[in-house]
């Protein structure tokens, strides 16, 4: 499954327990008619693919639905669900300064002096 949309909030990389288990959030917010603040967690490894992004950016993240459930000490049963992260791409264009902007379609003007007649010699 993916979620679209808007980096809204980035945390830093919590570490948790002896074992070191590592847990980064992010929000993203969708954009559609009613925008969704979706909270998604990378963990362990999966936390650094974070770092190289920032708020506002539009991104596409890949998840995972987790689900599990608990019972707690009265014997009740619960259930809890996660969206886990394990991909993130970024989806503005890359601007590239060796190419100059391409100017508006109407700044050229149609061709108007070609004849119909003329012999078009390409192979193709």
């Amino acid at each position: 499954m993916e979620v679209q949309g808007k980096i809204k909030m980035i945390d830093e990389t919590k570490t948790y327990g002896n074992n070191g288990f590592r847990k980064r959030e992010l929000v993203v917010t969708t954009e559609e008619q009613y925008p969704q603040h979706i909270m998604i967690e990378f963990v362990q490894d999966k936390t650094d693919l974070l770092n190289n992004f920032r708020v506002g950016q539009n991104v596409k993240v890949s998840i995972n639905l987790r689900g599990r459930e608990w019972v707690n000490p009265q014997g009740e049963t619960k259930y809890f669900n996660s969206i886990q992260g394990w991909r993130i791409e970024n989806l503005e264009q890359a601007v590239s300064g060796d190419m100059p902007p391409l100017p508006p379609e109407d700044a050229f003007e149609p061709a108007t002096d070609f004849n119909e007649e003329d012999h078009d010699d390409l192979p193709f």
